[in-house]
């Protein structure tokens, strides 16, 4: 009998909150099925094997190039993805230490929201475009493939923005940077920034 060491989290919001920028079909088939098969297929991969009793995190950090890498990385990536959603519009702009970080990184807010729509709509192919933090409180942006994630690179994640395309094609099609450009309504930066170590 398989041991759930890794469960489905909870969405701070129903499924059609969203809409219209991320509609609820999608947030039914993106959480309620890819992100479920993550974690029923990580389930599996660590009962019983010497990962087991690792957290998410240390599963991200440790585990080999492989399947139990690439589905912990999707776990732990869509964790990330789905808590920073927010269908309230009340939390638009960062403040305080993280806008500080953000203007010593970017200049301002907007070229860093600028070069991150620009990094995620030129990825190419499957993966995920990062905000991520080194140990000197620099922000990074980088786009890593499949499940990467920036814990391999001692970089902390702050914002993850998924750019495979069951994250938006039944809303948008091929139309990446219009599913970007709605993305940004829905960021809760007070979830974000609440990621720095």
């Amino acid at each position: 009998m398989i041991k759930f060491h890794f469960e489905l989290p909870e969405l701070g919001y129903q499924f059609g909150d969203l809409a219209p920028m991320m509609s609820q079909e999608t947030i039914s088939f993106h959480y309620g099925k890819h992100f479920r098969t993550y974690v029923d297929n990580l389930n599996q991969l660590v009962d019983g094997s010497k990962y087991e009793g690792l957290s998410i995190g240390e599963l991200v950090r440790k585990a080999p190039d492989g399947p139990i890498a690439n589905n912990a990385g999707q776990v732990f990536n869509h964790t990330l993805f789905f808590e920073q959603l927010t269908p309230a519009r009340d939390a638009k702009h960062p403040t305080g230490e993280f806008l500080f970080l953000i203007e010593q990184s970017f200049g301002s807010f907007e070229q860093m929201i600028e070069q991150l729509d620009k990094a995620a709509s030129s990825f190419f192919g499957s993966g995920w475009t990062f905000l991520a933090m080194n140990d000197a409180g620099e922000l990074k942006i980088l786009s890593l493939p499949n499940g990467d994630n920036p814990l391999r690179y001692e970089l902390t994640p702050l914002l993850a923005i998924d750019v495979w395309e069951h994250a938006y094609y039944l809303d948008y099609q091929n139309r990446r940077k219009d599913y970007l450009k709605n993305l940004w309504l829905l960021i809760n930066w007070h979830v974000v920034s609440g990621r720095i170590v």
